[in-house]
């Protein structure tokens, strides 16, 4: 899973670049998330403590609410866009025509709410996370014991 972690966020990273996606500071967070995704799971991956699996969550959190926040402002400048050529008036036909524009694509951010919600997906339950509240203070360390009939 973390494999398709790392294959999915240099995939929209390189998308977002080519694009040019970089114009203002809305377009540029994108790239600033990736970026610290990229650095946390490397962090993840050689290091694999708890505080590494942490700070995974938290940008794969922030890169989930980015991708909302992202189809909401891609809507809503198709939208003027199909205001202003006065194609349609409103109504479902303005919805309608707004989700299918191809510039901005309105439904594109949720890619990297699928992205947020697959490094959510890897940490949940993780094993370091586990190790962490088995001997946090008040709690000491227990020994697993296995019983057999």
């Amino acid at each position: 899973m973390l494999g398709l972690l790392v294959i999915g966020t240099l995939g929209i990273g390189t998308d977002l670049l080519l694009l040019g996606h970089y114009e203002d500071a809305w377009q540029v967070l994108p790239l600033i998330l990736i970026g610290l995704a990229l650095a946390a799971i490397v962090w993840h991956a050689i290091r694999g403590s708890a505080a590494s699996v942490r700070a995974l969550q938290i940008v794969m959190t922030l890169c989930a609410i980015s991708g909302m926040i992202g189809v909401v402002l891609h809507y809503r400048a198709s939208m003027e866009f199909q205001l202003e050529s006065g194609a349609v008036s409103g109504g479902w036909p303005l919805f309608w025509k707004t989700i299918h524009a191809k510039a901005p694509p309105a439904l594109a951010p949720g890619a990297m709410t699928q992205l947020g919600l697959l490094g959510l997906l890897y940490t949940f339950r993780h094993a370091a996370l586990t190790r962490l509240l088995s001997i946090s203070p008040g709690n000491p360390p227990t020994r697993q014991t296995s019983t057999s009939s």
